[in-house]
């Protein structure tokens, strides 16, 4: 993900609301939490229940923004339930759960919902909720992430977007499945996650379905609306690849094209690294305006057309393609554990520059090291802890490669893949910490790791030369020129600094 957004909640806010609904004891009926338990996000999800399946079903009008949506939520209470909360910002018409008209409140992005009546721990429960509204208009705590165009709107962020298109439990932590309908006017197209299932016109209104079926955390279901050239071929694997590209992208269409529609290689080549896809789908869409960034959105990733002003750029194609192992189908248990998502993403760039001949990731290691003085800032930010507010620093993407490259030099490029491979296996379609990750490394590695983890992710400053720190003595030598590979990686990732 390319992306610095404004942070959503408060600590006074989560406390005001943490007052209204605290978690349960066990085997006791009470309100779910308004809080997954991330400690950067307190007000982030929900507890009390885990959802299953989203059916959401819109009405989009591109001419004046004008959004409204049935969402129909499956899930199953994980506590004797009497209130629990969902994560939405906008104007809620009505709420049922199990069929029965429920009290509600809604104060930011907290809809508070009352049933009426207990809901059993362990039952099935539907929670079906109506809103209209303008997303474009809501603003929560000086955010206002949905993204309006000329000619539609993107509805794409992290760590927060889901709240103004559909209500949810707005948390990696429970994932779940997708069908998504919208209808919009004759001539406009709709892109979403997995596969388009349908299309249906009916008095001059087109409804476009579709589905994803494997699980998926809500930041990273999507919707691109607008005047798009959508394609669709066959990809990686036999899987249907889809592209959509936005007609107005003028003169960098070609060089778009020229990169997204290499994502079955991106991805082939990735699989061979990582191991098996782990989704249905592939494909890309590309923005010619609203948004200058970057998001691996589940089996679609989405790009802004800044990306290709310089001409083709498949750094950022691998870079959103990889996270959709480390990211998408191994997400973080909470916000803190970043680098997870962001190190290996850079790193798989750095794959791909040693495959293409353009840069070993030995070189690329040795120019960013050298690149940044000791006494330079960027050494002071901690990939394993960087703090809310830095959570998309660009420490936690290059000193996060640099981090996985040292782990490479310490245990071998057999153990790294070793290790790499049975992380993204074991930890398929649900989360993970770097303390996970840690104790993994060493239990296939056979190493202690302890000095280099805490030396790159937990350590201001420059992490010294040394074996047991993965940096070798090559590192501290400037080179006469930079691998081919560091201009288009840095063209990429400036867009990180450019708001």
């Amino acid at each position: 993900m390319f992306r610095r957004h404004g942070l959503r909640a408060t600590a006074a806010a989560c406390c005001a609301t943490a007052l209204l609904a605290t978690p349960a004891l066990a085997g006791s009926d009470g309100p779910g939490a308004p809080g997954a338990g991330d400690d950067y996000f307190p007000g982030y999800g929900n507890g009390g229940y885990d959802v299953s399946h989203y059916d959401i079903q819109l009405r989009y009008q591109p001419a004046d923004d004008h959004l409204r949506g049935t969402t129909t939520i499956v899930a199953k209470p994980t506590q004797n339930l009497t209130a629990f909360n969902l994560d939405f910002a906008l104007p809620t018409k009505s709420v049922r759960v199990n069929g029965a008209p429920a009290q509600f409140s809604q104060d930011g992005t907290e809809l508070t919902v009352t049933p009426s009546e207990v809901l059993p721990e362990g039952s099935l429960a539907t929670f079906v909720v109506e809103y209209e509204g303008v997303p474009s208009t809501v603003e929560v705590d000086g955010i206002k992430p949905w993204i309006r165009t000329s000619d539609g709107a993107l509805a794409v962020g992290e760590p927060e977007i889901a709240a103004w298109w559909f209500p949810s439990n707005d948390h990696p932590r429970d994932k779940a499945t997708f069908d998504i309908s919208v209808a919009v006017p004759d001539g406009t197209e709709v892109v979403s996650n997995g596969v388009n299932t349908k299309n249906a016109s009916l008095a001059g209104w087109t409804t476009w379905q579709w589905r994803t079926t494997k699980p998926t955390a809500t930041y990273l279901a999507f919707i691109g609306v607008g005047q798009y050239e959508i394609s669709t071929k066959t990809g990686a694997f036999g899987q249907p690849f889809v592209t959509a590209y936005s007609e107005n992208l003028g003169e960098l269409a070609g060089p778009a094209k020229a990169s997204v529609e290499r994502t079955p290689e991106v991805v082939e080549f990735l699989t061979g690294l990582l191991g098996e896809y782990p989704f249905e789908a592939q494909g890309g869409l590309v923005s010619s305006e609203g948004m200058n960034f970057a998001l691996e959105n589940q089996t679609r990733p989405t790009y802004s057309h800044r990306f290709f002003r310089n001409g083709a750029n498949t750094s950022v194609v691998v870079h959103e393609n990889a996270h959709q192992w480390f990211g998408d189908s191994v997400s973080v248990d909470t916000w803190r554990n970043i680098w997870l998502n962001e190190g290996f993403a850079s790193y798989a760039e750095w794959f791909w520059s040693e495959a293409q001949g353009t840069g070993t990731a030995q070189e690329l290691f040795d120019h960013y090291y050298a690149s940044h003085p000791a006494d330079d800032p960027f050494w002071q930010t901690l990939p394993g802890e960087p703090g809310a507010e830095e959570v998309f620093s660009d420490a936690v993407y290059d000193r996060g490669a640099m981090t996985v490259h040292a782990l490479r030099n310490v245990v071998g490029d057999e153990a790294l893949l070793d290790i790499i491979r049975t992380w993204v296996s074991e930890k398929r379609y649900s989360t993970g910490t770097i303390e996970e990750f840690i104790a993994l490394a060493e239990q296939r590695s056979g190493k202690q790791l302890d000095e280099l983890f805490n030396t790159w992710l937990f350590t201001k400053g420059r992490p010294p030369v040394g074996e047991a720190t993965g940096v070798p003595v090559s590192a501290t030598r400037v080179a006469v020129a930079p691998p081919r590979a560091v201009a288009e990686i840095d063209r990429t990732h400036a867009l990180l600094h450019d708001r």
